[in-house]
This record gives structure tokens, C-alpha cells and sequence, in this order.
């Protein structure tokens, strides 16, 4: 009876979660997904059925990483609240079919509409855009076989009042553009491959009939991304050939990622000199023949620039000096600033420097200075080298930017120079980071325990002090400056890479433990690290960055040798919210340990697996599936054989399928020579954030879509 009675007092003195105020019930109900509040939460109680249905909730519907939604729970969720609904992103479900797209039409009060990565027909896209009067913002794909002739003239009424448009092509093809005459922004995504299935070439040339007269005159941001390829090309010049005849006078965004060469012609030149003339830019992207060797920076005039891009530029740290912040300039509305591959940046002349040669620290101080509200920066992809001078490290200027959100480096910036110059190369500095012959060498020990390593090298790294002066950074990019995938974009796997830089040489567990600093990181990329030896710093990163939702490593330590099996798995059994996983690494093995280990991540929904040369266990890997209910992609490219690889991937959807809609596998030998008509089946959303290595910070403008 006393027991009893101790419990109903802890009971009664207990909080009852309905006892809180509905603003503090409508802020935690604000993390569930809409699916779930509208299909099972609501029908708990009357007055969580009552809350559910709250405008706050229900105003915008995000499905777009809803990896358990499907076609019936879709058509359910419009039929109770799409009337209630002014926001819907379903971007990237490509696993709902498209009759799915039919029960949008109830959602008569759409003001913003996402659908990249749905599979929607012509015919389709035109009865849902006919209901759809109030639409202004729509996202969509453009495939092969879309033909603009069979939209209505209510969905051409619906696409004229829409003022801002996102469209993917993967085929040449103007799309719904000429249709919405009042677009303020547009944004292009080309990923048009060269040759069909079937091998033929593709043509840069559109369909015969459409429409060359997009209305750009009331455009405010343009930006479009090509995918590698000549004809993607062709087609974004088809787009700015109208904007070259009359440039908008409210433009303030320009900006075009274009990968590899892409030549400047007379129509791309009258367009610049018009805008130098005419319009003022806040953001400014341009590729890197369009910038090299001109004066077309001196004459663009810029009004509160909050994002600039010149990555893969020749442009060198005198004219970023003179030409963009005009000498040091207040810039403190720039908030992103991309200079990934932009070899010279940091030096005051880059016609006889060479690309190791050290930085020019004034150049970046008055960098800083001037853009102290910074939040995201990119300087991989190049040599960073810091001069001996005290007080001049490139670790010791950044940390003056306390607003960092983001962040990437290449290796050979953050090393300790006065280390590289006192220490005589060690055997491990010394081990060829190659494929030949294995060469035994001592192991060095690191203490697991982080205050250790703390009082080891909070007097003596900069990068320790750099970590330890950026708390609320969130994304984190180390990546050799040499540094290049096994799997480019349309290309075979490449087979050798380039050795790391020698300033590199020396960064490898203590830099890693530097890392777990970091209490609010939630991505972090290392890539060719050579001085891995135990990756005892990743178990540090694991226990201390408990925020840490995505994990890419890559080709760290030697590179005959997966050094850091040990204590990766040490470090997964921590990292409860880690939701992606990249792994590239020549000789690993996905055994039975591994998975056993990656089985704690609960969170884990996309693993990817990269390794030349490595094997894989099927039954680990199944045992794994069966475990982790919340992975949806599995994607690996080993040195198995492809009838292991099929086999595998068989099992694994025959098994998993029915109860993961959004399941989608790849398992394929890395080095076979059909891996890059594999890679086109892949969904757009996995391929372009996880499956391909690429840096990721300033990569676009921040909020460019919502």
C-alpha cells in the first residue's frame, strides 16, 4: 500500500504535457512531421486535434525528407487540410508515383509549390496548374518527352502571375519559362547529359516550335548551374541570349556555376557590359573564362553584396583587394564568399607566383577587416601556405571572424608552421601515400581522453585556437588541396591520385581531436589527411559532437591501410543524430564489425561507400538493413565482383522495399565500365548531397530557395 501510494503522488506531482500552454505545445508539435500531426497526433485527444490543425502547422507542409510518406498518406493529408495549405515542398519524393501529383489540385490557396524530383507529365503539371490561381512560386523538373504545347490557357493564365520559377532540365528545353511573363527569379539547373541511353549525341537545339522569348524584364536574381557536358552549354546560352539584348534594370543577382571551361562569346560580352553599366549587384557568380584575364570586375558595380563567388578563378589577392573590396571597403553586409580553386587569392600578384608559394597575410587581414559578418567561407581547393611570421597564421586571421557558420580549408593551411620548420620529417611523414608495398612503421599514441589532448595543444596549434574560437560553427570542410574523387561526375572512376601537399604532411590525429571543439557541428568533411595513424581524434569528434547529422571521410592515413577502423567504430557507437554517412577509402572492409558498429547510429538514413579495391560482407550488410529501420539509401562502389554486387542489391530491396518506400540501393564495382550509366538512375537528391565528393560551403547563395 505505501508503495502504491508513492506512486500516485510522484504521479500527481508529475507535469502532464497537456498542462502546458497551447504557444508551448504548438512550438514542440512544430518538430513533428505534418504527416504524422494530421494522421496520428490529432486523433490522441481533443485538445491535440484542436492544435494539430493550427495554421502555424499546417500553413507550410515540408515532405521533402518525409522518407516514409507515401501515395496513400499524401492523398489522406490533402483531403483533411489542403484547403489550409499555402506552402507544400515535396522536393526530391521520387519515390511517390506521379498520379500523386493529382491530389495537389485540392490545395486551392497554393502560393509556393516545390515538385523538383517528382516525376510529372506535361498533361499533369497542366490540370494541377489550371486550379492553382494563386501560385507565385514553383519549383519542377523539365524530362525528355515534355512538350509545352499540351498546357492549358489556365495553366498559362497560373504561370504568368508566378514571379519566381526553379526548373531542372535534363532535357534541351525552355520549358514553362516563356509562359511566366512576370518572373522576379529564376533559377536553372542543367543537367542535360551528352548521349542518350542508346549512346547517340544529344543536340544543344530545341524543339522546333518553342518559344525563344522568355520575359526577363521584371528579373531580379538569375542563376543557373550546369552539370559537366558541352550541351548544357549550349542551352544556358539560348537562355541569356535574350537577357544580352536588354539586360533588366532590377537586377541584382547574376550568377552562373558552370564546371570546366565555358568560353566567353560576343553575346556573354554585350550581356556584361550592359550589366556594368546599368545595374548594381548584391550577388555576383560568373565562370572562371568570363573573369580570368579581364577588367570586367573594375566596372560591375556593386550595392550591398552579400555573395560573391570566384571559385576555380586566376584572380589574385591584389585585384579581390582593389577591384571587389575597393581597397578595404566596410563589406559587412557580405555574408558568403566562395574562393574554392582560386589558387592566388591570398597573394598580391599570380603572374610569377607559384601555387605553393606562402600567402600574403596582409591580404587576408584586410579580407576579414573588411567582411567581418562572414558566415560562410570557402578557401579549399588551393595551397594556403602561411609565412613564419608571428601572429600571421591564416588559423590566427580567421578567428576574428566570429560569425563563421561555415567553413572549408584545405589541409596544408592548417598546419603549424613553426612545427613544420623546427621538426625533421618523421617515418611517418615519409611513407608513400601509394599502393605499392606496405611499409611497417611505429604507431604513435594519442591520449583518448580530451582534456589530455587539450593541454597537449592549446599552447602550441593554431588550428587548436582557430577550433576553440569558433563555438557556433556547424559545417566543417578539411580537404587536401591535391584531393580528387574515385567517382567524377560523367566520367569513369579515376585510378590514381595526387600525393598530398607537403605542408600536409604533419596533420592527421591531433588536428582531428582539435574538431570535437566544435559543440554545434552538425556536417564535417576530411579529406587526405596523411598523418592518420590511430584516428584517435574521431572518438573525441564522436563523444563531443553530439549535434553531428552528416560524416564524410575520405582516403585518410596510408592509403594500403584503413588505420582508422578501430577507432571509427569507436566513434559511431556516439553519434546518435548522424543521419548521412560518406566513407571513401581504397582496401576497406564493410564487415561484420563495421556494421555492427554503424548499427548504433539510429539516425543513420544514406550511407555511401566508396572503395577501390575494398570488399564488402552481404550478410553484415543485411543484418545491418534489418536493423537500422531509418536507412533509405544504400549506395557502395567495391572491387566485389558484379555478380556479388546484383546479388546483394537484390536481397536487399526484395527485403526492404514493401516497408521503405523511399529505398533506393546501388551496389556496383567501383572500376566497371558501365558505373556512369548507374550512376544517371540515381535521384538527383542523393547523388548531388551525398554519393559525389564535393565541397559544399558557399556553394550557392544562402535562402536561394526555401
Amino acid at each position: 500500500q505505501e508503495i502504491v501510494s508513492e506512486e500516485n503522488e510522484e504521479e500527481s506531482n508529475g507535469i502532464n504535457l497537456m498542462e502546458f500552454s497551447d504557444e508551448i505545445l504548438l512550438h514542440i508539435l512544430s518538430y513533428v512531421p505534418c504527416t504524422d500531426l494530421v494522421l496520428n497526433v490529432r486523433r490522441t485527444c481533443r485538445k491535440l486535434a484542436t492544435l494539430c490543425l493550427d495554421k502555424s502547422l499546417t500553413h507550410t507542409v515540408l515532405l521533402q525528407k518525409d522518407y516514409k510518406v507515401n501515395k496513400d498518406k499524401v492523398k489522406q493529408l490533402m483531403r483533411d487540410i489542403g484547403k489550409e495549405i499555402y506552402q507544400l515542398n515535396m522536393a526530391g519524393c521520387y519515390w511517390l508515383p506521379s498520379s500523386t501529383i493529382d491530389h495537389v489540385t485540392r490545395c486551392k490557396n497554393l502560393v509556393k509549390l516545390n515538385l523538383s524530383g517528382c516525376h510529372v507529365t506535361s498533361l499533369r503539371l497542366s490540370k494541377m496548374l489550371s486550379t492553382l490561381q494563386h501560385l507565385r512560386s514553383l519549383a519542377i523538373d523539365v524530362n525528355p518527352g515534355f512538350d509545352a504545347s499540351q498546357l492549358s490557357s489556365e495553366c498559362k493564365a497560373t504561370l504568368s502571375r508566378v514571379s519566381e520559377l526553379k526548373q531542372t532540365l535534363y532535357t534541351p528545353s525552355y520549358g514553362v519559362v516563356p509562359c511566366c511573363t512576370s518572373l522576379e527569379k529564376l533559377l536553372l539547373y542543367f543537367e542535360i547529359l551528352d548521349r542518350s541511353r542508346e549512346g547517340f549525341m544529344l543536340s544543344g537545339q530545341l524543339m522546333v516550335g518553342e518559344s525563344n522569348v522568355p520575359h526577363y524584364q521584371n528579373l531580379r536574381v538569375f542563376y543557373a548551374r550546369l552539370a559537366p557536358g558541352y550541351v548544357n552549354q549550349e542551352v544556358v546560352r539560348l537562355y541569356l541570349a535574350v537577357l544580352s539584348d536588354r539586360t533588366p534594370e532590377n537586377l541584382h543577382a547574376f550568377l552562373i556555376s558552370a564546371p570546366g571551361s565555358f568560353a566567353e562569346t560576343g553575346a556573354t560580352k554585350n550581356l556584361l557590359d550592359s550589366m556594368a553599366r546599368n545595374v548594381r549587384l548584391d550577388a555576383l557568380q560568373l565562370p572562371k573564362a568570363w573573369i580570368n584575364g579581364s577588367g570586367l570586375l573594375q566596372h560591375l558595380k556593386f550595392n550591398n553584396p552579400f555573395y560573391f563567388s570566384f571559385s576555380r578563378c586566376t584572380l589574385s589577392g591584389g585585384h579581390l583587394i582593389q577591384r571587389v573590396i575597393n581597397g578595404g571597403k566596410d563589406l559587412k553586409s557580405l555574408t558568403s564568399l566562395n574562393l574554392s580553386g582560386c589558387v592566388h587569392c591570398l597573394a598580391p600578384e599570380s603572374l610569377f607566383r607559384k601555387a605553393e608559394d606562402d600567402i600574403d597575410s596582409s591580404i587576408l587581414e584586410s579580407l576579414v577587416v573588411s567582411c567581418c559578418n562572414l558566415r560562410h567561407l570557402n578557401l579549399s581547393a588551393a595551397h594556403h601556405h602561411s609565412p613564419e611570421s608571428i601572429g600571421n597564421h591564416l588559423c590566427q586571421l580567421l578567428s576574428r571572424l566570429k560569425h563563421l557558420l561555415s567553413l572549408a580549408l584545405p589541409v596544408c593551411s592548417i598546419t603549424d608552421v613553426a612545427a613544420n620548420v623546427e621538426k625533421p620529417p618523421t617515418a611517418s611523414n615519409l611513407v608513400p601515400q601509394t599502393f605499392g608495398r606496405k611499409v611497417r612503421i611505429g604507431i604513435q599514441t594519442y591520449p583518448r581522453n580530451l582534456s589530455d589532448q587539450a593541454n597537449q595543444k592549446i599552447d602550441s596549434s593554431v588550428f587548436w585556437a582557430l577550433m576553440g574560437s569558433l563555438r557556433f560553427l556547424e559545417t566543417l570542410e578539411i580537404i587536401g588541396s591535391s584531393f580528387s574523387s574515385a567517382m567524377p561526375r560523367n566520367e569513369p572512376a579515376i585510378r590514381n591520385s595526387l600525393p598530398p601537399c607537403v605542408r600536409a604532411q604533419s596533420v592527421g590525429d591531433s588536428e582531428v581531436a582539435a574538431i570535437s571543439q566544435l559543440t554545434y557541428l552538425q556536417s564535417l568533411t576530411l579529406a587526405q589527411l596523411p598523418n592518420i595513424l590511430t584516428g584517435s581524434g574521431l572518438i573525441n569528434v564522436g563523444l563531443q559532437c553530439q549535434h553531428l547529422r552528416t560524416l564524410s571521410l575520405a582516403n585518410l592515413g596510408m592509403m594500403g591501410k584503413v588505420v582508422y577502423m578501430s577507432a571509427l567504430m569507436d566513434m559511431l557507437k556516439h553519434c546518435k543524430c548522424l543521419r548521412d554517412l560518406r566513407l571513401e577509402q581504397p582496401y576497406f572492409c564493410a564487415g561484420a564489425q563495421f556494421f555492427q558498429a554503424l548499427s548504433h547510429c539510429s539516425s543513420l538514413q544514406r550511407l555511401c561507400i566508396v572503395s577501390r579495391s575494398g570488399t564488402l560482407q552481404s550478410d553484415a550488410v543485411m543484418s545491418f538493413m534489418a536493423n537500422c529501420l531509418e536507412v533509405i539509401m544504400c549506395h557502395m562502389f567495391m572491387g566485389e565482383s558484379l555478380t556479388v554486387c546484383k546479388n546483394l542489391q537484390q536481397s536487399i530491396v526484395r527485403s526492404f522495399q514493401a516497408d521503405r518506400p523511399a529505398l533506393n540501393v546501388v551496389i556496383f564495382p567501383l572500376l566497371h565500365e558501365d558505373l556512369t550509366e548507374v550512376i544517371r538512375d540515381v535521384p538527383m537528391r542523393h547523388l548531388d548531397e551525398i554519393t559525389l565528393f564535393k565541397s559544399r560551403v558557399a556553394e550557392e547563395p544562402p535562402n536561394l530557395w526555401w
